[in-house]
């Protein structure tokens, strides 16, 4: 083996090893920019999760009849989209799994809360 093949064999086993940490959501060593790009990466999530709590807050408000087939279908989309959009931020390494599972937990609760400020329980219908 030559002199310069050893060095250049540990080169690539630590770019596989950080290409493998971005594949799997890792985050290993960041840079400002990195730390920035993924702090903006939460934000983002995090509006887009409040425009979803926002219109099924509007639409609770508005609803005549408990259960909607198309108001039920606009938030299955619109909660999938966020899956989705949570999903490539974790492949792309700017939040962490959990970061994302965070965001879809609070958005849950907060929409579990909505639903029984809103609509009666069983016992009043």
């Amino acid at each position: 083996m030559a002199s310069g093949e050893g060095n250049d064999v540990n080169s690539r086993c630590i770019v596989l090893q950080t290409v493998d940490q971005r594949w799997m959501g890792g985050s290993g060593l960041r840079t400002p920019t990195q730390v920035d790009l993924s702090q903006r990466a939460l934000q983002l999530l995090r509006e887009d999760a409040q425009k979803i709590q926002q219109l099924i807050a509007v639409q609770l408000e508005n609803l005549t009849a408990p259960k909607c087939p198309l108001y039920e279908e606009v938030l299955d989309t619109q909660m999938f989209g966020l899956s989705r959009e949570i999903d490539f931020a974790v492949r792309a390494g700017l939040i962490t799994r959990e970061d994302g599972r965070e965001i879809i937990h609070e958005l849950e609760q907060k929409l579990a809360d909505l639903y029984t400020k809103v609509l009666p329980s069983p016992g009043e219908r």
